[in-house]
Order: C-alpha cells, then sequence, then structure tokens
C-alpha cells in the first residue's frame, strides 16, 4: 500500500513544535507473581508508584455541557421552594429590565404560576406547565412532557403534532365503581355473544402548545393539569435516550457502575419499571456522549496534536495516512501516530541510561490497531515511559516506523551502542537489525520459557534456564549450560540455537548499567493504561498523558522521602552487597588490583582504577559488588582517601540525578473549544474495520500455559514421568482412602497401543493390530 503524498511531497505528516523547530504500548504485567509461576527476577524488581486514574475524564462533544436536567441531578428530583427575592441573572438577556408596568405584571403572574403545584395524588411535581408557559422550540417542549409523564407515572400521546401546533393527551382511564362497589375500568363487555360497549371515561389532562409562525417560540395555550387515571409502571417515555439523559453524571464518575445499580436506582428514583435491556442501551448512549464518538474524534485529531505541542515545548507528532489515488480528494484513511513529548524526551536524556524496552497491546476499541510504547528504567529502576504510538498492526513495517521516529528523537545513528530489550515481537527483530545494528538487543526471559513450557513442562527446566541467564561470567555460564545437558540434552541444545548474548548476562555489556532479564518495563507500562486502550483515539492518548502527568507527581514524593545520596533501590542494593562484604578479605598487589578472597573458594580480584571486577556484576550494574566493597575496607585501612562510598556508584544511581530526570514536567492542556484549528485541508476518517461476528472480546487471549490454574502448575513443579505429585495429584474418596488421580495421564489403547483414545473408541486410528 503506497503513502499518501501531501502537497509538500512528505509521506508523513510532521508535527514538532516551533519551539523544537527553531532550535533544529500484552499484558503480563497485569498477572501478579501468585498466579504467574514464572521467572521473577529479584535483583530487577521494577519499582512503580501508584497511580490513580479513576478519575480521567475527557469531553470532547460540545453538546455536552448544555444537557438540561430539570431540576434533577443523577436522576433524582429536588423539591425545594425558593423564596421571590430580586436577583439579577448573569446569564439572561432580560434580567430585571426596564419595562412598562403591565409587563412587570405579566412577568410577574407568569411566575406565579410557574410555582410548584400539587397533582391529584398530593405530590409536588417539578415539571408542571401553565398557561403562557414558553419553550425555545419543540424538542425542549417535548422533553418536558416526557418529564412529566415520567413524574406523575401517566403515558401520555400526542394527538396533534405539526410545525405550528403540538397537543398532547394522557392515555389512562378513569376508574369507575360499579354497583357492587368494586373498582374497575369500563371497558367492552359480552353478553349472550354480543359486544356491549360500555362507556369509556378517559383521563381528562391534556396540553395544547403552538406558535404563529416557524421561527418564533413555543407557547403553552390550553393546559388542564389534572389527572384523574390510575398511574402506572410501564411508561413509553421512559426511553434509552431519555434515560442516558439522567445516567450522564454518573456515567462521566463512574463509567464501570454495574447495570443492575442503575436499573435499582431509576426504579427507585422513578418508580417505574426499567428493563435490564434498556439499562444497557441507555448507559451505551451515555457512554459515547461522555466520552465522545469513535469516529467524530479522528477530524478533530490535527487540533489534540496543535495543542499538545502548545503546551508541551519540544513534542514530537507524526502522523501517517493512508496513500489515495485522488490528490483532490478531502478525505485521508488514518493509519498511525507517534507521540514523544518534549519534557519526557528532556528527563530520559538526564537520566543518563540508554535502555529501552519495546512492547505492543491490543487496542479495545470498534476499530482494530496496536499502542506501541518505548519505556526506560530511570534511577530508581522504575519505568520512564519515552514515546508511544498507536498503529495499525504490529508487524516490521509499523516497527521501522517507530523506530525511526524514536530515533530521530534520540538522535540515534546506525552505530548506537543503545540497549533494547523485546519480546520478540513480529517484525521487532528484523527492524531492529536494519536500524541498529551495533546496539545490544535482549530478549525477554520470562518469553524465552513460555516457549521452552511448550515440551518441557517441569519446574527443573526453568531452574537451569535461569542459573544459565543469571550467571555473569563466561565459564560459570558454560557450567551451568553442561549440568542443564547433563539433565536433558535435547532441551539444552533447543537453548542453545538462541545466542546466548541476547539473554545471559555473562555476554552482556556494560553500557545500559543495568542486568535486567525480564521485559516488565513495558508489561507494568501496559498494565497501567489498560482502561485507556478501549476508549476512542483521542480519549486513549489523552488518557496516557494524564497517567504520565499524574506519575510524574507521584514520583516526586517518594523523593521528597528518601534520604542518602542514592535513590532507595541503590542504597537497599549497596547495604545488602556491605553486609555480604564482611565474610571476604582483600589482599592489595601493590597497583590498582587486590584479590578478594571468601568462602567455599570464591576468589575474584578487584581493578579499582577501571572499576571492575571478575565477576562482573560491579561492571554490568554500576554498584560495587561485595568484592569491591571489601575491597574499600581494605584501602581504607591503609589510610587511602577513599571518600564515602556512595561516589564509587555510578551517578545513574545518584539522587540529583533522578530528581533531574523527573524536574521536567509534563504539562495540561485545555479544554476541546480551546484548542487551535488545524489548516490542513484534509479531514481525517477512521481505518477500515470490518465488524467480527459476535460480541467483541474484551480479556486478552491466553495461551493454554497461562490458563493452568495454580493448583495444577505446583502439581507439575513436583510431577514426575505421568505429571502427577503426589501430595496434590491424588484425591480422597469417601472412606478416606487415598487414590492417585489419572488427571494429565495420556490413556493408552489396549487394541492399536496408541495414546490419546481407549479400546472403547478405537477405530483403528493409529495403525496397530
Amino acid at each position: 500500500m503506497e503513502h499518501y503524498q501531501p502537497p509538500e511531497d512528505e509521506n508523513v505528516e510532521d508535527h514538532q513544535s516551533e519551539h523544537e523547530k527553531s532550535a533544529d504500548s500484552d499484558d503480563l504485567g497485569q498477572q501478579s507473581e501468585e498466579q504467574y509461576d514464572e521467572l521473577v527476577d529479584d535483583e530487577n524488581n521494577v519499582s512503580e508508584v501508584e497511580v490513580d486514574m479513576t478519575d480521567f475524564n475527557l469531553n470532547l462533544d460540545k453538546d455536552y455541557g448544555c444537557v438540561q436536567m430539570d431540576g434533577f441531578h443523577n436522576g433524582v428530583g429536588t423539591n425545594d421552594e425558593h423564596e421571590d427575592i430580586e436577583v439579577i441573572d448573569n446569564d439572561r438577556w432580560d434580567s430585571l429590565d426596564e419595562g412598562s408596568e403591565d409587563e412587570r405584571k405579566r412577568r410577574c403572574v407568569l411566575k406565579n404560576l410557574a410555582k410548584e403545584k400539587r397533582c391529584s395524588l398530593g405530590n409536588i411535581h417539578k415539571a408542571s406547565f401553565y398557561v403562557g408557559q414558553k419553550f425555545k422550540s419543540k424538542k425542549e417542549l417535548k422533553e418536558k412532557i416526557d418529564m412529566h409523564a415520567l413524574e406523575t407515572r401517566r403515558n401520555l400521546y400526542y394527538k396533534k403534532n405539526d410545525k405550528l401546533r403540538l397537543r398532547a393527551l394522557c392515555r389512562g382511564v378513569v376508574p369507575v365503581i360499579n354497583a357492587s362497589g368494586v373498582v374497575g375500568l369500563n371497558t367492552k363487555n359480552k353478553s349472550k355473544g354480543k359486544e356491549v360497549n360500555s362507556e369509556k371515561v378517559n383521563c381528562s389532562w391534556f396540553l395544547h402548545a403552538s406558535r404563529s409562525k416557524t421561527e418564533s417560540p413555543w407557547f403553552v395555550r390550553t393546559l388542564n393539569d389534572n389527572h384523574t387515571c390510575l398511574q402506572s409502571r410501564k411508561i413509553r417515555a421512559c426511553t434509552a435516550t431519555f434515560i442516558s439523559k439522567r445516567i450522564m453524571d454518573q456515567i462521566d464518575t463512574n463509567p464501570g457502575i454495574p447495570l443492575r445499580a442503575l436499573q435499582e436506582q431509576l426504579q427507585k428514583d422513578f418508580e417505574v419499571g426499567v428493563s435490564i435491556d434498556k439499562v444497557f442501551r441507555a448507559k451505551a448512549i451515555a457512554t459515547k456522549i461522555v466520552e465522545g464518538d469513535y469516529t467524530k474524534q479522528y477530524e478533530i485529531l490535527r487540533d489534540y496534536v496543535l495543542e499538545l505541542q502548545a503546551t508541551n515545548f519540544e513534542t514530537t507528532v507524526k502522523i501517517d495516512v493512508y496513500s489515495e489515488q485522488n490528490p483532490s480528494n478531502p478525505t485521508r484513511r488514518f493509519k498511525r501516530i507517534y507521540i514523544c513529548l518534549g519534557p519526557l524526551k528532556k528527563g530520559f536524556k538526564a537520566g543518563l541510561r540508554d535502555l529501552l524496552g519495546f512492547d505492543g497491546a491490543h487496542m479495545k476499541g470498534p476499530f482494530p490497531g496496536q499502542v506501541l510504547t518505548a519505556v526506560g528504567l530511570d534511577s530508581n529502576n522504575g519505568i520512564y515511559p519515552l514515546a508511544y504510538a498507536i498503529v495499525e498492526t504490529e508487524n516490521k513495517s509499523s516497527w521501522v516506523w517507530f523506530l525511526q521516529c524514536l530515533g530521530e528523537d534520540l538522535d540515534l545513528g546506525s552505530n548506537s551502542n543503545f540497549t533494547f530489550i523485546t519480546d520478540r515481537q513480529k517484525g521487532l527483530i528484523p527492524a531492529i537489525a536494519q536500524l541498529f545494528p551495533c546496539a545490544e538487543h535482549r530478549y525477554c526471559l520470562r518469553h524465552i520459557h513460555q516457549n521452552m513450557r511448550v515440551k518441557w513442562k517441569l519446574k527443573e527446566y526453568k531452574d537451569h534456564l535461569w542459573r544459565c541467564a543469571t550467571a555473569t561470567t563466561v565459564p560459570e555460564f558454560e557450567h551451568c549450560m553442561k549440568e542443564f545437558s547433563n539433565y536433558d540434552k535435547e532441551a539444552c541444545e533447543w537453548l542453545r540455537k538462541i545466542p546466548p548474548k541476547h539473554w545471559a548476562r555473562s555476554h552482556f555489556t556494560g553500557r545500559a548499567i543495568s542486568d535486567i532479564l525480564l521485559n516488565n518495563l513495558c508489561e507494568v507500562f501496559n498494565s497501567k493504561i489498560i482502561e485507556g486502550r478501549d476508549k476512542p483515539i483521542i480519549g486513549c492518548l489523552e488518557y496516557i498523558r494524564q497517567y504520565l502527568m499524574k506519575r510524574i507527581c507521584n514520583v516526586m514524593k517518594v523523593m521528597d522521602k528518601a534520604k542518602g545520596p542514592l535513590t532507595p533501590t541503590a542504597t537497599t542494593i549497596l547495604d545488602v552487597n556491605k553486609s555480604h562484604a564482611s565474610h571476604y578479605i582483600a589482599r592489595w598487589n601493590g597497583g590498582d588490583k587486590y584479590q578478594v578472597t571468601g568462602a567455599w573458594q570464591d576468589l575474584h580480584v578487584v581493578d579499582v582504577r577501571n572499576n571492575t571486577c571478575t565477576c562482573r556484576k560491579w561492571e554490568l550494574i554500576g554498584i560495587p559488588c561485595k568484592h569491591a566493597i571489601a575491597t574499600l575496607y581494605e584501602m581504607t585501612k591503609n589510610s587511602e582517601d577513599v571518600g564515602d562510598i556512595y561516589r564509587w556508584v555510578n551517578k545513574v544511581y545518584w539522587l540529583d540525578t533522578w530528581k533531574n530526570a523527573y524536574s521536567y514536567k509534563v504539562e495540561p492542556i485545555k479544554g476541546r473549544i480551546m484548542w487551535p484549528k488545524s489548516l490542513c485541508p484534509t479531514t481525517l476518517v477512521p481505518p477500515i474495520h470490518h465488524k467480527q461476528p459476535g460480541r467483541p472480546t474484551k480479556k486478552r487471549k491466553k495461551s493454554e500455559d497461562e490458563k493452568l490454574s495454580q493448583s495444577q502448575r505446583g502439581s507439575q513443579s513436583q510431577t514426575g514421568t505421568h505429571g502427577v505429585s503426589q501430595e496434590e495429584g491424588c484425591k480422597v474418596g469417601p472412606d478416606g482412602v487415598q487414590k492417585l488421580t489419572r488427571k494429565y495421564v495420556s490413556v493408552t489403547c489396549a487394541k492399536c497401543k496408541n495414546k490419546g483414545h481407549n479400546s472403547r473408541t478405537c477405530k483403528g486410528q493409529g495403525g496397530g493390530s
């Protein structure tokens, strides 16, 4: 598919702020570790602050703020009677204006008529009518009549409804008392096979409104405001559209409110029957108004981009569209959008850590797409989201486009020494190899283990894999691989096909100042924006921006409580190394190197000039290991000027570096009506989507391995040759006798000797006699 060629002969609309031009992302993090029996890197736990996004609100509909509740808030009526005091209304044109004495008397009469009145049952209703009442439009008048029908619980209908006249009557029938004193209704009766039409008395309530011209307002001309019929719980005016206007505030504050709760509240407030299907339709209408229409938000996407760049300087936004055969077509079909906020770009560079994780997550709305994310690691080993994009699908083309945009923002070239960690998504491996061939590319060890579990499910395989990956030296790595080969040669050969430079610490370089093995960065971030991926495109982008803005504030609160020159995570790691260093003895060689000896033949060499140790932990994470700290203690005994021990820690972990990274704040934006207007001659339209049959799925499709319960995982971890444990793989009968369960055991046919069926269902499949 060709790219769209805009008038400037560019495929991509490159939206960059004027300040920048003048100066030059499924959801494994959502699962808890208790429910996911997988690899856990205790040494690199990603610390993340809690961000409350329950109050997220985005309204892009201009008419939303103009909905009249007619004295109702959240569907509850107010019966407060106000005093007759003179108050200047600044929002009215004729508030206490000068006029004739007759005009003032007329307004006084109309004001008295507009006061609340009691119905035939003695109830006060807010939506009452009076002769001479003025309405700006027929829509407003009919909404008032529908509200009156709902309040009084009567079924009204329109006998006359044209451009100039509107006459509403009540369908109710007046109850009568017969000779036996029984209350009933006059209806058609049959007597000896003949129909006898008795007189039917209808309710006397009616309203007649009209206007003189099509441009004139409507006035109530005739009114009989007394109902003489019985009330009903089945009201025709209580439609889904009518209910949606009454529950809009609740949907705005609590979008996840259950349907049953809404149904019970509506039935309690209005005392009418409302079906659960009608509540479902009403909630869908209200949600569409509150969150905005999925299709219309593409039309104002360029306006949102301009507002985002006007408030957050040096923000890069790029929009890619599909190619159009007819250049004169006023619309362009949306394809991709990339956003990198300027404050986050500056903060990431100030963090001094060249490490990024990439991942993708599905959009959950009516239009397909993927949210691609690039997340870094801050000084406290917390996530630092850098850039995000919404693309059509996850393939090589979309990843190349995303990485090209990210490389331009970070000034990355083909010879860049950046470190990337991924889940080996579709097209991502060749995309990184194409654009950044010199970069260090790490594979998430958890996903490697998932692929291994397809064939080798025992816990011992995970333990061998983890020991091989966490070995920090090549000899230790080879020793662990040899042990793995002795346990299962086939599994070890499968693992050797994956180059160890992608998943083993022994083959990592120290450029990233981190030995992280799991791609928890993006998984944590995807779990935080899972609610935003169900919203329209601007709602999704704005949800992510507000989350990033709030997260910076929460991290700053943690910073204010931090004590010491290092971040809390670095302080904890250093304290653990200090406690272990007391068991080691360092010997000086007269130069810059020390020989450190410990128990169990733990012997390493520390080079204080190059800040390295033969165990390579100091080189990998930038924090002195236990051998280095023992060396510093020995240097202090020799009266050498060592200084504070935190000076030997890489600047990445300094508290000042952490504060400097979060000194750049994400700026808020204004409301929809104040956004600048885009001057682009074309209008964006949503991508093509073919609706699939059935109910749309909301949850991520889990693999067969993830569907196993925690008890099944525990039983498989202690399994034998048949896959059943001795403790959890048994069942207790009613007599207390324990019996080994046949669960996870493959049945063998007695006829053909093949597995998968028994002799009763054998039909010769698989051969055999």
